[in-house]
């Protein structure tokens, strides 16, 4: 899989498929400045120097939406925060999942003492939530659908992960599983859907799993 392909594009913005392992933002030093924002300002001569609307953890793959001009990138940007854009993801989980479908709502936070790690805190941590339906259980490990409700950070890693979500870590996950490395967690963003920033229609896009 590249690192990066471009899906659908318009004047306003582009809709991109990232693998597994490659950035969505530049990262720290000069050898993290490879990422979608860098390659799609290369791509687009004009494009606004910030376009990225959200992200994607490194090590997760799937649909992104980068804003090329500064109105997309606005009305993109109040989609995301105010809950108008539907998202949902693929995983395989590193075990076999009781139950067949349900939500996690699970308090957590940044552990300062070991970033980015996050750790459930019912006193500190801010509230994610989570829906999510069991698709097939194969060679001891569960293929289940997430859709998220809130978008924080590391949210479906940590639901997954933690004994108070499912206590069955993402396969590959470097931070909250077995994973060694980059580019190896099985969790892909496959669904996206938003309204044009200009006309406001309903636009869809799907991308299947690599996994």
């Amino acid at each position: 899989m590249a690192q990066l392909l471009v899906i659908y594009e318009e004047p306003g913005f582009v809709v991109v498929v990232k693998a597994s392992g490659f950035l969505s933002v530049p990262g720290r030093g000069p050898e993290n400045l490879d990422c979608v924002s860098e390659r799609v300002k290369a791509r687009y001569p004009g494009c606004i120097e910030q376009p990225a609307v959200h992200r994607l953890d490194m090590d997760t793959s799937g649909l992104l939406v980068v804003a090329r001009t500064k109105e997309a990138h606005r009305n993109l940007s109040i989609q995301f925060q105010e809950g108008k854009v539907d998202k949902s993801y693929i995983a395989i989980l590193d075990g076999q999942l009781e139950g067949e479908a349900g939500s996690i709502e699970l308090p957590f936070r940044l552990d300062l003492d070991n970033r980015p790690q996050q750790i459930y805190d019912p006193v500190h941590g801010k509230v994610g939530i989570t829906h999510w339906k069991k698709l097939l259980v194969k060679d001891g490990k569960t293929r289940i659908e997430f859709t998220p409700v809130t978008g924080r950070t590391h949210q479906l890693r940590v639901h997954a992960a933690s004994e108070h979500g499912l206590g069955i870590p993402i396969v590959g996950d470097p931070l909250y599983g077995t994973g060694t490395g980059p580019g190896l967690l099985k969790l892909h963003a496959c669904y996206l859907s938003f309204a044009h920033p200009r006309t406001g229609d309903r636009l869809q896009f799907n991308s299947k799993p690599p996994f």
